[in-house]
């Protein structure tokens, strides 16, 4: 089903894709099991459906939908967000290419770039995005592909100016890439702001219930688009038909996920800000914050995820995460429950000893879409337990 560009955010997160099944009328359209399709006659393709790598109609219309609310034209789900950042760097850089990345990028994708694709071939420079003369003098200085960022990013919560990285990129012949999945697309649109391409751990704020792992690459460029999608095929990191009907039921409520998570996450960050122990609140909504003007000026709202860094260090740390139980101690971000994650050691565990390693007395905190007065509740009998 296709629905106008210039319709509501929440009107196409519901219909783009969507369309009701002409047979009985049903208003969700039917998971396809499927793994092959019959055909009508040697090369006879019904809708142009083969094989269930290379496509499936669950898969599709979920690929659709993340398209219409990006801002893109073409969409490509993964089975995880690291299959589709692989799956990107694979079908657009070669040997002997650069990438520029953020100096407090996810643990993940570095270890990704770094440890898996460096043995390719591929060269990394690690810098702070919000030194845009840095970022110029490290794209200058290498055969540079990508300029990868995230915003906001993980877990130090910085903000970085999309157009004037797209400006820089552009400027060398390279692409931006960015990773959206803290801000979502209700919250951020980078495509529309000169981003080439946008990532998503679709885990994250998409599928929105902590039941379903799955990833992103949207773009609004055919010839990139034909790239991905070669390679999408070619090796196969599909999301299967459950996890994309998954995925695409939680984007359906995304926007009014995000309003609540936005809500929560400004509250407890006011919280936090007031609060003895704490040594920094890292929260773009906070007008203390660094990038609060620029994050007013592309974001929609300020998202649910909080770090938080205490005066009483790792010790102080650990202990409250810990000690809640409103806010769960696990890995993950975006769903509809609280998380509480001490990245050191947890999703940042690989880049200790760089200069990508997080400090060892921040939390990350992940405000889901309880009531926010059971968890500010929860993190004060947590801070009481601080020694």
């Amino acid at each position: 089903m296709s629905v106008p560009g210039n319709q509501g955010f929440n009107t196409r997160a519901v219909h783009a894709g969507q369309a009701f099944e002409p047979r009985t009328g049903a208003v969700v359209p039917p998971l396809h099991f499927s793994s092959t399709y019959a055909q009508d006659g040697i090369g006879g393709l019904r809708e142009g459906y083969e094989y269930g790598r290379g496509g499936n109609p669950t898969r599709d219309a979920l690929q659709e939908q993340l398209a219409a609310l990006e801002g893109g034209t073409h969409a490509y789900s993964f089975s995880s967000g690291l299959a589709a950042e692989d799956s990107l760097i694979r079908a657009l850089t070669r040997p002997g290419d650069h990438i520029v990345l953020g100096n407090d990028a996810y643990g993940g994708t570095y270890r990704l770039i770094s440890r898996v694709l460096g043995g390719w071939g591929i060269g990394n420079t690690p810098v702070d995005m919000a030194d845009l003369d840095a970022v110029r003098a490290a794209v200058a200085a290498s055969k540079t592909r990508f300029v990868w960022v995230e915003t906001p990013s993980n877990p130090l919560m910085k903000i970085t100016d999309i157009a004037a990285l797209a400006a820089i990129a552009h400027d060398a012949g390279a692409l931006l890439v960015v990773d959206n999945t803290f801000a979502s697309p209700y919250l951020q649109n980078p495509l529309a702001l000169g981003a080439d391409v946008v990532v998503h751990s679709t885990t994250k704020y998409i599928g929105g219930h902590s039941d379903v792992v799955g990833g992103a690459v949207v773009v609004k460029d055919a010839e990139l688009a034909e790239k991905i999608g070669f390679v999408q095929f070619a090796v196969g990191a599909v999301s299967g038909p459950m996890d994309a009907f998954l995925t695409t039921r939680g984007l359906k409520t995304l926007g009014v996920r995000m309003d609540r998570h936005s809500l929560n996450g400004q509250a407890v960050a006011e919280w936090l800000l007031e609060r003895p122990e704490v040594e920094a609140v890292l929260y773009p909504g906070l007008p203390s914050h660094p990038g609060h003007e620029l994050a007013r000026k592309q974001m929609r709202s300020f998202g649910g995820m909080v770090s938080v860094q205490f005066k009483g260090g790792e010790t102080a740390a650990r202990k409250v995460a810990e000690s809640t139980s409103v806010f769960t101690l696990a890995e993950s971000l975006g769903g509809i429950e609280s998380l509480m994650n001490y990245p050191s050691e947890m999703t940042h565990a690989s880049v200790k000893g760089t200069e990508l390693a997080v400090p060892v007395n921040l939390l990350r905190l992940s405000c889901g879409i309880e009531d926010v007065e059971d968890l500010l509740a929860d993190l004060d009998q947590a801070f009481a337990a601080i020694p």
